[in-house]
C-alpha cells in the first residue's frame, strides 16, 4: 500500500435488511429477504399491477430526533443515519474542515416531499405548504444534510446519475483524494421513493416484478424466470481517506478503493447497450486505474437488477472484460433495487466479502439464464480467499460505473 492509495475506514448503512451494516451483512449471509407487500392502500386505490417493495427494516423516525426528522425528506434522513454510522465507525476523524469533503448521490431525490407538498397545496392551499419544501426535495439535499452535520468545507457534491449515483459518488471521492484536494471524503448514496407515482411510472415501463403473491421470491437476478426489479430504499456511506492520513491517525482499514471507471453507452435512455460495450469499458478503466489485471479479480458484485434485458447484458460485459472465473453475487435478490443508493450499499457488501472471505448467495436463482455464463453463487454463501473485487453500477441514461476494491484484514 502506498501513501497515495485510497482506503476505506468507515462503513454505514440502513437497508431493507437491517438498520446498520452489521445487521444488513448478517441478513445477507443468513439468506433473509427484505421484500414484502406494500403496507398502504394506494396500490389497490390506483389499481397498480405492483403491490410489493423492499422498505427499510428500521424506520428513520425510530433513530432520528423527531424535530430533525420532520425537517428532512426521507432520502435525507437515511443519508444522515448512514453517514453517522460510517463516521463513528471510522473513529470520528479529527480532520481540518477544509480537508473534509462529502459526496452523496441520489437518483431521484426528495420525490416524497414533492408529491406530498403538492397534495397539500391542492387540497389545503398555500398556508399548509412547508417553507422547507425546496431544501427537502432538492437532489443535493442528502449531500447537503450530511455536509452540514459534519461541517465539511472541502466540498459537498451530489452526483445524479440514476442507479449509478451512489457508485459515482465513491468514484468522485476517489478522484478528490487522488488529486490531493482533501484528506477525507464521506461518500455514498441515498434513496427513498417507495410512493405511488414512482411505482406507477416504473410499472408503466414494465420494469417492476409483478410477483405479488410471492414477494420474497420476486427479485431473481440472473434467473431465467425473472420479470423485473423490486423497488427498495436505503443508504450506504463509506469514509474514504488518503492512506497516509489514515495511517498517521492509526485508523482501522477495511481495504482499498483501488480504482474507478466510468463510461456512457450513448445508446438509449433506459435500455443498456446490448453488447455491453460501455459497461466493459467502465470495468476495464477500473482495472487500469487500480493497476489490476482481469486475472486478479476474484469476485464481482453485480448490478443485476432482475430485468430480462439488463442481467444478460451485464453478464456479457463481465465475461468480456474480466472472464468467467470470478465468483459473482447479486445483492438485489435480497434487498431489492435501492436505485441511487444501490451502488454504495453493494460496494459495502463487496468490500465485506473481501474482508471476511465470504460471498453472500444470490437468492431465488433456481434456473440460471443460459445467456449468463458466469460462476454465480446460489443456495449458500461461498467461502474463500478473495483479494480483489469489482462492483458494477449502471443507470438509466447509459451511465456506467465500476469500482475496484482490494481487501484488508479483519481486526
Amino acid at each position: 500500500m502506498t501513501d497515495n492509495d485510497v482506503v476505506v475506514t468507515g462503513l454505514g448503512a440502513t437497508t431493507p435488511l437491517g438498520g446498520d451494516v452489521a445487521s444488513t451483512w448478517d441478513a445477507m449471509l443468513a439468506g433473509r429477504n427484505g421484500v414484502r407487500r406494500i403496507p398502504a392502500e394506494w396500490p389497490e386505490k390506483y389499481e397498480l399491477p405492483v403491490h410489493i417493495a423492499a422498505p427499510l427494516a428500521v424506520e428513520p423516525t425510530d433513530v432520528l430526533p423527531r424535530v430533525q426528522a420532520r425537517r428532512l425528506d426521507r432520502c435525507e434522513q437515511v443519508a444522515v443515519i448512514a453517514s453517522r454510522q460510517a463516521w463513528a465507525d471510522a473513529g470520528s476523524p479529527e480532520v481540518d474542515p477544509e480537508r473534509l469533503a462529502v459526496v452523496v448521490g441520489t437518483g431521484i431525490g426528495g420525490a416524497i416531499t414533492l408529491l406530498d407538498q403538492d397534495d397539500l397545496l391542492e387540497q389545503k392551499g398555500l398556508r399548509k405548504v412547508s417553507p422547507l419544501t425546496i431544501p427537502m426535495l432538492m437532489p443535493n439535499g442528502p449531500a447537503a444534510a450530511v455536509g452540514l452535520e459534519l461541517g465539511s468545507q472541502g466540498g459537498v457534491h451530489a452526483p445524479v446519475s440514476a442507479c449509478a449515483s451512489g457508485a459515482e459518488a465513491l468514484a468522485w471521492g476517489w478522484r478528490m483524494l487522488k488529486a490531493g484536494e482533501v484528506d477525507v471524503v464521506v461518500a455514498g448514496g441515498a434513496e427513498a421513493v417507495i410512493h405511488s407515482l414512482p411505482v406507477a411510472g416504473f410499472a408503466q415501463m414494465r420494469a417492476l416484478s409483478t410477483r405479488n403473491d410471492e414477494p420474497e421470491r420476486a427479485s431473481r437476478p440472473f434467473d431465467a424466470d425473472r420479470d423485473g426489479f423490486v423497488l427498495g430504499e436505503g443508504a450506504g456511506i463509506m469514509v474514504l481517506e488518503r492512506a497516509e492520513y489514515a495511517a498517521a491517525r492509526g485508523a482501522r482499514v477495511y481495504g482499498r478503493l483501488a480504482g474507478v471507471g466510468t463510461s456512457a453507452d450513448a445508446y438509449h435512455i433506459t435500455a443498456p447497450e446490448p453488447t455491453g460495450r460501455g459497461q466493459s469499458s467502465a470495468i476495464q478503466k477500473a482495472l487500469r486505474t487500480a493497476d489490476l489485471s482481469p486475472s486478479d479479480i476474484d469476485h464481482v458484485n453485480a448490478h443485476a437488477t432482475s430485468t430480462p434485458v439488463g442481467d444478460v447484458a451485464e453478464a456479457v460485459s463481465i465475461k468480456a472484460s474480466i472472464g468467467d472465473h470470478p465468483v459473482v453475487t447479486a445483492p438485489k435478490s435480497a434487498m431489492g433495487h435501492l436505485l441511487g443508493a444501490a451502488g454504495a450499499v453493494e460496494s459495502i457488501i463487496a468490500l465485506l466479502s473481501l474482508y471476511h472471505g465470504v460471498v453472500p448467495a444470490t437468492q431465488n436463482l433456481e434456473n440460471l439464464d443460459p445467456g449468463v455464463e458466469l460462476d454465480v453463487v446460489a443456495d449458500a454463501p461461498r467461502k474463500g480467499t478473495f483479494s480483489a473485487a469489482v462492483n458494477d453500477a449502471f443507470g438509466f441514461g447509459g451511465h456506467n460505473v465500476a469500482l475496484a476494491f482490494t481487501g484488508g484484514q479483519p481486526g
